[in-house]
């Protein structure tokens, strides 16, 4: 917007505003909208502070809050600055509400992302927000304490009770909460405080444990919070604070764990942001290798995932911003490394390979060019804002793109042709065109000119043809870069013409968005007379101007190709007689295609080539008669196309010619009577009612013939004829009623012959100009009025009268008539709605209390209604009501009739003149045509005019929808009661046609609902007699509501829920409830379903906090336009503060009479089971962690417990372990200072890991607390996390016991609902039946670890400390002895309660406690079976968690004794270890010296013969070694290190390293007699570690290269060389061992050792291992390409080993080298350098001897001579070469494959090897062999052909 335009609004506006919608501008009535907006902003400001300083949440700020969204909708931010950030502050504290309710929490937020969409509008200084607030809404939904227990039912968050298909809906929708969260955050991010990032840094390091969950919350909480937008001064307090800790902590993770995503998002936002003040070239390799990693592509054939690494991989879109930020520069290296990325994984994205990875790699291609225009657009074109600038120095140079365009094409130019479809590659190439059109769109044309020639391949021209769609508007608007582009323009339009072809389908949809995509971009106009008349044409504007000469005969072709294709799909050509009369879903969209792009080569014609059209149109209609179905609908669509481009010349023609015809036929009489009506008649009827849908002033002078047609054509007989004749009144009613632009040329003023001054061809490709777009409206003048209500008069009210009489019983009338009748009504009511006020009324008063106005708004759409006129929309809403009546009185089943009367109701109510479905599917259309042809490089709006027209009219049509009618009114409840009776009457299809506008509805008005409800409710009252059952479903679907409306039995009030739900319990009493009926039973399930699905816990709570209040009083003060309302008096305050409190209050009492309703309906004796078991359902919805639940309700639950359903059990068992929850007595914390416990100081500097000061927390068995005393005095800290990164700013631990809440309280002392569950559980009785209950299985083989009962023990042991211990302990015993699946599980979740439940108990207690459990815990293990160990493991391991060792001593020394004694045989063993891992493992860091002990333990008995015990000591051994981290800031730990384990090793491992000799696999059997020799041991002990290193390859956080590799020439001796399954265990898992080190991410200085080893390896004597160290050189580089390349001393190394292995004995290996050595050119990790090339062809002249004259006898030669293996080495190099380009000719190609044929008859093995090589080059280059043969001489060719097709390819 120009400054003078921003002074002329400040003046009417009265103030400056911040953004607004310019699309207003331009309508027609625009003069009108500053004192409208200005009118709404001040009541929205005025109401909505009334609202908040009244602390009146709803209605009053919700009501108001939504205005200003729909203001916002109309007006953009058309407030001033001030105004904005009172606006967002308001909204900010209204967010932030503690115990607001989460609903309107997230309407809120909503509303606020969007005030902080455009961050460019307020800077920092403007707007400074805290981040805390948000971080504790964060925490308090996210990881809530209570939801799990049920008592905070968030939307969506995941139920018991629902199906599979739902939990995929509820992912979506649960992401809902959490993404408006997020998004909320990232939009207040760029405003916090410059203090924020040290604060955060303080709250969140302590969390950074690896090994604990909460990592993965820290590191989120960082990517989301940490603010990155700081200025280049604020820095040092900025990301400069964290930068280098975190990206030394991304640089050392070498197994991907979950949190590493983050942290790449955080560093790509970093990047983009700061882009010029960071030095990022020492990460580049890092960043390249990782990103290659993580798009998963297969490498080698024995390859295997690590499910972990796609489960983890890095997100794309994070990946392209953070490679486009780090681009340009002075050091340039990221391009060279992008360059390297593409080159190699170009070949993957060719056509024939396909995977899983495909997905990855095409948003790869997609999104990077999208970002890289993205950062252009900002550089260049910009307009400058608050936010920091790129510097010179590092803004994207012309070499830099075009580096970047270069490195693209190739991959891009392959990926056109791909399995999933071309899209994408048409988006990457739309985007690289606009920066580099000249190296882009050729070799697209190069590819799209054969495509359009070929007749064989349709899938290459679709392909080619979108691609195309996206270069468009770079091609035809040339410009300096690519000035002949344009002239490929008609050469293209012409040869896309055959693609207009009735046999394909997909082809010719293309071909028309083809076709329209160009010829909107360009007039159609013939200018090859300027040629003759200027001089000043440049070369290409004189061959454009001779081109334009062919325009006429394209437009020609291109109708005759669509009349073909027209004839060819007539009806009776396509189907047989009995078939649909419809059109098919295709011909429908084939209709579409032709006529939008008909009209729009009409649109873009000059007025000779528009006449030309007209003319040959005009004949192919009249001369020939259509059916109207199909054919007809097309050729009437290309008239109307022709009669919209210029109304005058095309109705001069058709009009005359139609009426006539009509006339002619319809002079007999009896013609109007006839049930099958004459072709002719019918298609001029078609034709006519199509071509008058034209301007209204163009239909004016035909009115009296029009007007005569209608009277004679509306009364026909035959329907089709009147539904016809309907179509044609709506139309010109519509054309004379509407506002509309008339033209979307793509230049204003439209296109004549080119003058002096102008010439078309300088328009092609040019936007239209926002400021100077000049639409054409139609707006409706006095004539058209009153021509529009003349025929309403004379058509409309007789109709209305004749229904009338009808309804009144005075006038006989057939069903045919009555619906002919409303059909009349219908399409006048439709084609006028626009004239019609809306229906008066008065508003229904009382629904809502509410302190503030809730009154409407009126929004002016540019015209007045004419009040002197009829009210048509009231006179036909009081005869339909009476119609409507009377046919429900004496003739229900008249069906069609009472559709017909629905669609009227529903379009009386919401039809102003447009539809809400059309203007969301052209929205849609509208966005989708921006996008893909938009120019993101300029932005600024630059769309073509079109396009900008069409964006003018939806905010037209946007106003027309949003203009009024939300307040309901008494004729709304009228019409309403009307569309009830109808949705509950007899046939269902008018039920449920019904229901749908009744559900529009209730969305529609105000409060409505609250006024329905009751009504609905009365159809399922138990006492009345007289419902039907279809009235009792209807009622039923009405409550159900659609998937997108109003969900009437769950609306989140108390006031409604309070009704719905007791009646739909209490309905199970009513006498037309039948359980027989599935479709009853069904709804009922649906509908309790859908109420857990949808219930969120509702406020109760509803007090504002003074923080609002005190910026809503700013509002109300501040600046323009100034609030009519007056400020709140202090009465009012009083009366709103009182207000609110009695509606808390009110709240409260609703809630418990639901309580008590919901019980009532369950005790009634007659309530069918399925009612009782929805009414639990409702009240186990109703526990709430702010007010505790009823008594009765409690003692239902606990009662309920044993209760004979499993179903109702279940409920009972998480409703109990909720009330528990609620009755928990908080425990006091204070804070402790780890200094004074540690007695020294703590570290300077960052520190992780085991340090002096946090010494205390950990396990010493020297120092447990074994007395009261050391019980009391020890501080204990539960949370595992604390203390390992750094500690806290405040460590809180629970206060001694006596500050505590009493423990053991009698039974006095309790309160009544604690009374009823003490009774319960100190009953005998009861626990022995809820014992034997909980011990029964639920489904065979299915039952786990129930959390839920561990919740319920838990609580219980909790609340009530062990006053139930002594009733429980028999059961305890007699459980644990007996082996049963159930019984096991039953008693590991009750003593994993019990461990946790005990945390506060005395010592005295616990050490009771622990008497019991010791002896029950080692029978368990005793007795543990192959099912139940699972269940033990997750018992300790639960029991663990979060709990401080110290106190749980005694479990752990019991676990430690021996667990492997080899007593009840191996398998105990194995459970045992596993159990003691689960316990070990939650305590990560804690425990040092029990991991110590462990291992001691364990060395000696590594070498057990148990598969079993194997595995399992391998499992543990990881998380003893777990700790042992290689991350920066970390100490060295005292837990036990891998080094010295694998020193330990490696010495017991040395029989098995001397050796030679194949190492067999001895079994030993366990009883034979004598020591196993030291070979034996190792081969055992082998076993077990290469089990470690396969568990540990997924687990721990960082791999130890160095370790592994001293075992490395070990695994290489054993591992087999092919895939074969039949090997033993041994090799089976050093296969798998090398495949999974292979892939591991190696570190720059741990790649020389590497080498190091492969190359002593390479030069082992077992061929097997050499051949082995092939396949791990090709995926370890590949999996780390980039650290390699960084190094060329490595490359080189790798290189020599690779060329040395060419020249191997064994002919296996030399196959495997040249194969490797091939994809290390094709991924460009070698290249194809001279020395090479010399190197082999020199190999390959080795002289051979002579052949001797062999023996007749042997066959076989022997050991082939050394010169033979040179020989072929250099064969296979060559060979190596060719096959490492499968899809291109480089220019070295040709000669090398001259140098290959010499050898085609060498001996054997180099014949073979020539051989394959060449059919496979023939494979691979055979598709686009054209190409090809151009790089080869015609002797060269001669040659190849020779070879390729000579004898000895067969052979």
């Amino acid at each position: 917007m120009s400054r003078n335009m921003k002074q002329v609004a400040s003046d009417t506006l009265g103030f400056v505003p911040q953004k607004d919608i310019v699309y207003n501008k331009l309508l027609p009535y625009a003069d009108k909208l500053d004192s409208e907006s200005n009118d709404i902003l001040a009541k929205i400001k005025g109401n909505l502070s009334r609202a908040v300083q009244l602390r009146e949440l709803w209605p009053g700020v919700l009501f108001w809050t939504r205005r200003l969204s729909t203001y916002m909708r109309l007006y953009g931010r058309k407030f001033s600055k001030e105004d904005h950030v009172l606006f967002i502050k308001l909204l900010y504290e209204l967010v932030t509400i503690p115990k607001l309710e989460i609903s309107m929490m997230q309407g809120l937020a909503r509303l606020l992302i969007n005030l902080l969409k455009k961050r460019e509008l307020l800077s920092r200084e403007d707007l400074e927000l805290p981040w805390r607030p948000l971080y504790e809404l964060q925490e308090r939904i996210l990881y809530s304490k209570t939801e799990h227990l049920g008592l905070n039912w968030f939307p969506n968050s995941p139920r018991p009770r629902s199906s599979s298909k739902l939990i995929m809906i509820k992912l979506f929708q649960r992401c809902s909460v959490e993404n408006v969260l997020k998004t909320l955050v990232k939009s207040c991010r760029p405003y916090f405080p410059e203090s924020a990032t040290q604060e955060m840094l303080e709250e969140w390091r302590p969390l950074l444990c690896p090994f604990d969950v909460t990592m993965q919350r820290a590191i989120s909480y960082f990517d989301l919070f940490l603010p990155t937008t700081l200025p280049p001064h604020l820095h040092h307090k900025g990301f400069k604070l964290w930068f280098d800790e975190l990206t030394g902590l991304w640089a050392s993770v070498q197994n991907l764990p979950s949190w590493e995503v983050h942290l790449v998002n955080l560093f790509a936002r970093l990047a983009n942001d700061n882009i010029g003040y960071i030095d990022w070239d020492p990460y580049i390799p890092k960043i390249f290798t990782r990103i290659l990693r993580s798009l998963n592509l297969p490498v080698g054939s024995s390859q295997m995932l690590v499910q972990r690494y796609a489960a983890n991989a890095y997100d794309i879109s994070h990946v392209v911003l953070w490679v486009s930020s780090l681009l340009g520069g002075p050091s340039q290296q990221a391009q060279a490394q992008l360059s390297g990325l593409f080159n190699s994984i170009t070949s993957f994205f060719h056509p024939s390979n396909h995977g899983r990875w495909l997905m990855k790699l095409m948003k790869l291609l997609q999104r990077l060019p999208a970002a890289v225009v993205r950062r252009l657009h900002r550089e260049r074109y910009r307009k400058a804002t608050w936010l920091t600038p790129v510097p010179e120095s590092h803004k994207l140079t012309e070499e830099n793109i075009t580096d970047f365009v270069q490195s693209m094409m190739q991959p891009v130019l392959l990926a056109m042709f791909s399995k999933t479809g071309s899209l994408d590659a048409a988006q990457a190439l739309q985007n690289l065109a606009l920066m580099r059109p000249e190296l882009v769109i050729p070799p697209v044309l190069e590819k799209t000119y054969p495509a359009m020639e070929t007749l064989t391949e349709p899938h290459q021209l679709t392909a080619t043809l979108s691609c195309m769609i996206g270069v468009a508007r770079s091609l035809v608007s040339g410009g300096q870069r690519f000035p002949e582009g344009p002239t490929h323009m008609l050469p293209l339009l012409v040869r896309a013409l055959p693609g207009v072809d009735p046999n394909d389908f997909s082809k010719c949809m293309i071909t028309f968005q083809f076709i329209a995509t160009f010829v909107t971009l360009v007039p159609l106009v013939d200018c090859s007379s300027a040629l003759h008349e200027r001089t000043d044409l440049t070369e290409v504007e004189r061959k454009l101007c001779s081109a334009s000469a062919e325009f006429e005969d394209f437009v020609l072709q291109f109708m005759d190709r669509c009349f073909a294709l027209i004839d060819s799909s007539t009806l009776e050509q396509t189907r047989e007689e009995t078939e649909t009369e419809k059109m098919t879903h295709l011909e429908s969209l084939v209709e579409l295609g032709l006529s939008s792009t008909f009209s729009t080569i009409l649109t873009q014609c000059s007025l000779e080539i528009f006449k030309v059209a007209l003319k040959k149109v005009f004949n192919f209609a009249t001369t020939n008669i259509f059916e109207t179905r199909v054919a007809g609908r097309m050729v009437a669509d290309m008239c109307r196309a022709a009669s919209k481009c210029n109304p005058v010349e095309a109705l001069k023609r058709f009009v005359p010619h139609c009426c006539n015809a009509i006339n002619q036929i319809a002079v007999n009489e009896e013609v109007l009577n006839e049930e099958e009506l004459d072709k002719e008649l019918l298609w001029n009827l078609q034709l006519l009612s199509e071509v008058t849908r034209v301007d209204g002033d163009k239909v004016l002078p035909y009115r009296t013939q029009l007007v005569q047609i209608l009277q004679l054509t509306l009364r026909l007989k035959c329907k089709q004829g009147y539904t016809l004749a309907c179509n044609m009144l709506h139309h010109i009613l519509r054309s004379t009623a509407l506002i509309y632009p008339t033209e979307y040329c793509s230049m204003p003023g439209g296109f004549h012959q080119h003058s002096r001054d102008r010439l078309p061809i300088k328009d092609w490709g040019r936007p239209g100009d926002l400021w100077n777009l000049d639409i054409q409206w139609h707006v409706p003048c006095v004539e058209e009025t009153s021509f529009a209500f003349y025929i309403l008069d004379l058509i409309l009210q007789p109709e209305l009268q004749r229904l009338q009489r009808f309804s009144q019983g005075e006038l006989e009338m057939s069903r045919e008539d009555v619906l002919q009748s409303l059909a009349i009504v219908q399409h006048c009511l439709l084609g006028a709605g626009s004239l019609m006020p809306p229906l008066k009324g008065e508003p229904v008063s009382e629904l809502v209390q509410s302190m503030v106005n809730l009154e409407e708004t009126r929004l002016y759409i540019g015209r007045e209604y004419d009040v002197s006129r009829e009210n048509y929309r009231d006179a036909i809403c009081s005869v339909m009501r009476q119609l409507l009546h009377y046919i429900l009185e004496h003739s229900e089943d008249d069906t069609k009739s009472l559709f017909s009367i629905i669609k009227i109701i529903s379009d009386l109510l919401h039809f102003k003149g447009s539809h809400k479905h059309e203007f969301d599917s052209r929205w849609k259309r509208f966005n989708l045509v921006k996008k893909s042809m938009e120019n993101r490089l300029h932005g600024r709006k630059q769309h073509i005019r079109a396009l900008l027209i069409d964006r003018v009219m939806l905010q037209h049509e946007l106003r027309k929808l949003t203009m009024e009618g939300c307040q309901y009114r008494s004729v709304h409840q009228d019409l309403m009661k009307d569309l009830l009776r109808l949705s509950t009457s007899t046939y269902s299809q008018v039920r449920s046609r019904a229901q749908g506008v009744f559900f529009t509805a209730l969305g529609t008005y105000n409060f409505c609902c609250r006024d329905l409800i009751p009504h609905v409710l009365e159809f399922l009252k138990p006492n009345r007699r007289d419902v039907t059952q279809q009235q009792f479903k209807g009622a039923l679907y009405c409550l159900l509501g659609n998937h997108s409306g109003v969900c009437l039995a769950n609306l989140h009030d108390w006031d409604c829920i309070t009704l719905t739900w007791p009646a739909i319990v209490h309905s199970g009493l009513s006498s037309a409830m039948s359980l027989e009926k599935p479709s009853i039973v069904r709804l009922f399930d649906d509908l309790a379903d859908k109420i857990h699905r949808q219930y969120e816990t509702i406020g109760i709570d509803f007090s504002v906090p003074e923080a609002c209040i005190a910026v809503a009083s700013r509002l109300m003060v501040a600046g323009k336009p100034v609030p009519p309302q007056p400020v709140p008096t202090e009465e009012e305050l009083a009366v709103g503060r009182k207000t609110q409190q009695n509606k808390n209050t009110d709240s409260e009492g609703k809630y418990e009479r639901l309580v008590a309703d919901l019980l009532d309906g369950i005790s009634n004796r007659d309530m069918p089971w399925k009612f009782e078991h929805i009414a639990i359902g409702f009240l186990s919805l109703l526990l709430r962690d702010d007010l505790p639940l009823p008594a009765p309700a409690v003692l239902f639950f606990v009662k309920s417990l044993n209760h004979d359903s499993l179903l109702v059990r279940k409920v009972a068992i998480s409703a109990v372990a909720g009330i528990m929850k609620q009755l928990k007595r908080p425990h006091k914390k204070v804070p402790v200072n780890p200094l004074e416990l540690c007695g020294g100081k703590l570290p300077s500097g960052l520190a992780a890991g085991d340090r002096p000061d946090n010494q205390w927390l950990q396990y010493h068995s020297d120092s447990l607390p074994q007395t009261q005393q050391d019980w009391e005095s020890c501080v204990f800290v539960e949370k595992t996390h604390w203390g390992y990164y750094s500690w806290p700013r405040k460590l809180m631990s629970y206060a001694p016991p006596e500050e505590q809440p009493k423990q053991n309280l009698t039974r006095e002392e309790m309160n009544e609902r604690e009374q009823i569950i003490f009774d319960h559980f100190s009953d005998p009785v009861f626990i022995a039946q809820l014992i034997e209950f909980l011990s029964l299985e639920d489904r065979k083989g299915k039952d786990k670890f129930s959390p839920r009962r561990f919740c319920l023990f838990k609580g219980l042991f909790r609340n009530f400390s062990d006053a139930f211990v002594p009733v429980l302990r028999p059961h305890l015993q007699r459980l644990v002895a007996d082996s049963h699946e159930s019984k096991q599980r039953c008693v590991a979740e009750i003593i994993s309660g019990l461990i946790r439940g005990c945390k506060h108990w005395s010592y005295v207690k616990v050490e009771g406690l622990w008497e019991v459990l010791c002896p029950l815990l080692r029978t368990a293990l005793t007795n543990i079976t192959i099912e139940t160990y699972a269940d033990w493991g997750t018992c300790i391991a639960t029991a663990c968690e979060s709990r401080d060792p110290r106190k749980l001593h005694w479990l752990f020394e019991m676990l430690m004794e021996s667990p492997v004694n080899g007593e009840g045989g191996s398998f105990v063993d194995a459970c045992r270890l596993y159990v003691l891992q689960g316990g070990l493992a939650q305590q990560e860091w804690r425990v040092p010296e029990l991991l110590h002990r462990l291992l001691q333990y364990l060395e000696p008995k590594l070498t057990q013969v148990y598969k079993n015990v194997r595995e399992r000591i391998g499992s543990v051994l990881t998380y003893i070694f777990m700790i042992d981290v290689n991350l920066p800031y970390t100490q060295p730990t005292s837990s036990p290190r891998i080094a010295d384990f694998t020193r330990r090793v490696v010495a017991r491992l040395k029989p098995l390293m001397e050796g030679d000799e194949e190492i067999q696999n001895h079994v030993m059997e366990e009883n034979e007699v004598g020591e196993p020799d030291e070979r034996t041991q190792a081969i055992k002990l082998l076993k077990t570690v290469l089990k470690w290193l396969i568990a540990s390859a997924g687990r721990s956080f960082s791999t130890a290269v160095p370790e592994q590799l001293q075992l490395l020439p070990l695994l290489f001796k054993i591992a087999p060389v092919e895939n074969d399954d039949s090997y033993d265990e041994l090799k089976r898992d050093a296969k798998t061992c090398l495949s999974l080190m292979s892939q591991g991410l190696l570190y720059a200085e741990q790649i020389p050792l590497v080498l190091r080893v492969l190359q002593g390896i390479a030069g082992s004597s077992s061929w097997h291992a050499r051949y082995t160290v092939l396949t791990y050189l090709q995926i370890m580089v590949f999996y780390n390409l980039f650290t390699f390349m960084s190094d060329q001393g490595s490359v080189d190394q790798v290189r020599a080993l690779v060329v040395s292995l060419l020249e191997d004995e064994q002919l296996e290996v030399r196959e495997m080298a040249a194969t490797t050595l091939s994809g290390f050119l094709q991924c460009n990790f070698l290249s194809m350098d001279a020395s090479m090339q010399a190197h082999f062809e020199a190999l390959c002249q080795t002289s051979l001897p002579k052949k001797k004259t062999r023996a007749l006898g042997s066959a076989v030669d022997t050991v082939p001579s050394a010169d033979l293996m040179r020989r072929h080495a250099g064969v296979l190099g060559l060979s190596a070469c060719i096959l490492s380009s499968p899809y291109d000719v480089p220019t070295w190609m040709p000669q090398l494959l001259m140098d290959l044929s010499a050898h085609l008859n060498d001996t054997q093995p180099i014949e073979m090897t020539v051989k394959k090589t060449l059919s496979n080059f023939r494979r691979t280059h055979h598709d686009n062999w054209q190409e090809h043969k151009q790089q080869f001489t015609d002797d060269q060719l001669v040659v190849l052909t020779d070879l390729l097709v000579s004898p000895c390819y067969y052979a």
